[in-house]
């Protein structure tokens, strides 16, 4: 049997943005880490996972590998191989079949999510609806413990960067050319595979997969970007479908260009409401008592690290890559703001740099540049990126959009025109599908949910009402998750109506945290829950 061994870090899960920082791992918390295993032919040889070091976050997990065809228009042609997982159900009477899990990307490693899921729907009072359930993770193509595995430049995010935010033509002619270099490596190095990366490809893979498992019909949960994946997949096989929950859902009316702008305009919301939360923590903080107070700050400590960098390795590009995950999650707003606080007052910057990506894998940003440059047609015309982030600038939207440029910025240079994109079809023999949506979401903004909802007539939405956090059942909500157990259980549905067809109100305590009374750990779901690669 064939062994594979898989390293990844635990990241946070989210879409498009600079990349968030990987949260310290933690037995609790949404992780994606792993290890991957066997191959096998015709079927599934299912081994256990190996996991380097001591702690084991596959809690038994099997994980094997699945070949399936590089192009599957050529099913007979060259073909790549995909890691799975699989936890086991254990309540034998009332199996319910496969559900497999994403954690969003495009680019999240989904192994460690097989167990995770497991333990997440546990964590909220409904451990027997997982029991009846084999979750099914897995790395999509190029993705981690997949075979072959994107990277094209390992060390093209490793500190210290250039500042996001060009100061200059020159130095915006700098980070064309850097991007660029990055787009040729990814040619160079894997030329065969790109045009073979876009969601219908990883689509068409997960029904190789459910074919591999001898199942009739699969069931989905996916965050983030999965929420697009598991919408191809049942557009391509609606046949195929038991039950889907989506949650933080992408708009499929503007995959992709669109939405990195759209973005940049909710992540300065998100991002201004830390600064606000800071603010109105002033006693605790030592920041400023005003949401501008608190901005301006911001802005003068990473002028500051430009000239000199905090810690050595924390440049104006690494410092807004960490504190994004602010605008993603609000159980990062106390440990960052205790970070931040630390080098503005105290000129400590071990906080900060604790959540220091040390960089050296390029993986999750190769994919996701990858499939995103493969699903849509984009703009190959730099102008039109500069003067689209200028415009957002002038209009006060600072804070992610030049970073999210560069982010997205190599796809511009791709060695080919990606699209059309993918026109998804909600099919009205569809089962009841469960989408779920924060209306703050700054990665995917709650019109995603609503575009969604209306490609799948047989959908029902959820709104967390007044919650920031990307993707976040699972996390604390018995509202959303008392929802999403039932549904995963028995098929419930709330009743359909116009608009979204239910609410939950977000839980204060987790959406605006008292730092002098909890400490709430960073978890994402979305983030694992958790990615990077972010921006996935």
């Amino acid at each position: 049997m064939k062994k594979v061994l898989l390293v990844t870090a635990a990241t946070v899960v989210t879409l498009g943005a600079s990349a968030p920082p990987s949260a310290p791992s933690a037995d609790t918390g949404r992780t994606a880490g792993t290890a991957a295993a066997a191959a096998a032919p015709g079927g599934i040889d299912w081994g256990a996972c190996e996991v380097a070091g001591p702690d084991d976050p596959m809690n038994g997990a099997q994980c094997a590998t699945v070949e399936v065809p590089l192009d599957h228009s050529k099913p007979d042609g060259r073909k790549i191989s995909i890691a799975v997982s699989r936890f086991r159900h254990t309540d034998e009477e009332n199996y319910r079949g496969v559900l497999f899990v994403n954690p969003g990307g495009p680019g999240g490693s989904g192994l460690a999510y097989a167990p995770a899921l497991a333990r997440w729907i546990g964590g909220t009072g409904h451990a027997d609806v997982a029991a009846k359930y084999d979750i099914i993770g897995f790395d999509p193509r190029g993705v981690g413990a997949s075979e072959p595995r994107l990277s094209c430049d390992p060390n093209y995010s490793d500190p210290i960067r250039p500042d996001y935010v060009p100061g200059s033509r020159a130095e915006e002619r700098a980070w064309i050319a850097k991007s660029k270099e990055y787009a040729r490596a990814c040619a160079e190095k894997f030329g065969d595979l790109l045009p073979n990366m876009r969601t219908t490809d990883a689509a068409r893979d997960v029904d190789a997969i459910r074919r591999a498992l001898g199942q009739e019909k699969i069931s989905w949960y996916g965050f983030s970007y999965g929420t697009y994946l598991g919408a191809t997949y049942a557009s391509l096989f609606p046949e195929r479908v038991q039950r889907m929950v989506m949650d933080g859902n992408v708009n499929p009316k503007t995959v992709w260009y669109e939405a990195q702008l759209n973005q940049d305009k909710a992540f300065e919301h998100n991002i201004g409401a830390w600064f606000g939360w800071l603010a109105k923590w002033d006693s605790v903080y030592r920041l400023g008592d005003t949401r501008d107070e608190v901005e301006a700050k911001y802005y003068e400590v990473r002028a500051a690290a430009g000239k000199s960098p905090i810690g050595g390795k924390i440049g104006p590009s690494e410092l807004d890559d960490i504190v994004l995950s602010a605008g993603y999650n609000t159980g990062y707003y106390i440990p960052f703001g205790e970070a931040f606080a630390a080098w503005a007052n105290d000129a400590d910057p071990s906080g900060l740099l604790g959540w220091l990506s040390a960089g050296g894998d390029d993986n999750s940003f190769a994919v996701y540049n990858a499939v995103q440059a493969a699903d849509a047609r984009w703009p190959r015309n730099w102008s039109k990126w500069h003067n689209d982030a200028v415009k957002l600038v002038r209009q006060g939207y600072r804070f992610n959009t030049w970073s999210n440029v560069w982010f997205n910025a190599p796809v511009a240079f791709w060695p080919f025109k990606g699209g059309p994109e993918y026109k998804l079809k909600g099919d009205k023999k569809l089962p009841g599908i469960l989408l779920v949506q924060s209306t703050e979401d700054a990665a995917t903004p709650v019109e995603g949910g609503f575009a969604m909802h209306k490609v799948f007539p047989t959908s029902r939405l959820v709104l967390e009402v007044g919650g920031k956090t990307h993707a976040n059942t699972l996390n604390g909500n018995a509202c959303l998750d008392d929802k999403v157990a039932a549904y995963l259980d028995t098929g419930a549905l709330p009743e359909g109506r116009r608009g979204a067809d239910a609410s939950c109100a977000a839980v204060p305590a987790l959406n605006d945290p008292v730092p002098t009374a909890v400490k709430l750990k960073a978890a994402g779901a979305g983030a694992g829950k958790d990615l990077p690669v972010g921006r996935p």
